[in-house]
């Protein structure tokens, strides 16, 4: 008698599900986080992804209620769907955290991000980057004799795109906010 060849997952027939319910692609998430705006609680939330391991992609922090005393904080992440899921639970569970809200899943929102470029460059190069910052609606903050110093506000991919074009007309320095989104729509 010769033992079954049976692949796990391998035929729909079968009595029991032997199909992983896990993804093991990687998505990226934004997630806002309301917490109280209080010493410590910022280093309790970083402190909880960098005890696991888990990385951030983009952070930014701003009170949001100065008399309910509450800070909102906006995190992208990577991750499986199970490690994002446990990140959310873990978050719920910070004693200072009020609400625990996935962007990317609870339908359309808005990121935006806002970046600073330091362009330095003479002739023909100067003329080019700034026929590109206008074509990205960029704006000239500053402007020197050898440099510029463009403002641009969008997504992170056009932040991207524009400093991917500036590298050979000579970017120098970019300084970047993070992203800061919101759900669309009623609340």
């Amino acid at each position: 008698m010769s033992a079954l060849k049976i692949k796990k997952g391998a035929t729909s027939h079968s009595a029991y599900n032997l199909r992983p319910n896990y993804s093991d692609t990687i998505e990226q998430h934004t997630l806002a986080v309301l917490v109280e705006n209080e010493p410590g609680v910022l280093a309790r939330v970083i402190g909880l992804f960098s005890g696991r391991g888990y990385n951030i992609d983009s952070l930014t922090v701003a009170e949001v209620d100065h008399l309910g005393h509450r800070s909102r904080i906006t995190i992208v992440t990577s991750g499986t769907p199970q490690i994002i899921e446990q990140i959310k639970a873990q978050l719920g569970r910070i004693v200072d955290v009020h609400k625990v809200n996935d962007l990317t899943v609870e339908g359309p929102s808005v990121e935006r991000e806002l970046a600073l470029f330091k362009v330095s460059g003479k002739g023909e190069n100067r003329i080019e980057a700034v026929r590109l910052a206008d074509i990205f609606r960029a704006n000239v903050v500053d402007s020197t004799l050898e440099s510029f110093i463009f403002e641009i506000t969008g997504t992170p991919e056009k932040i991207d795109a524009f400093a991917e074009l500036m590298q050979p007309l000579g970017l120098q320095e970019i300084a970047r906010t993070g992203v800061a989104a919101l759900s669309r729509g009623a609340v």
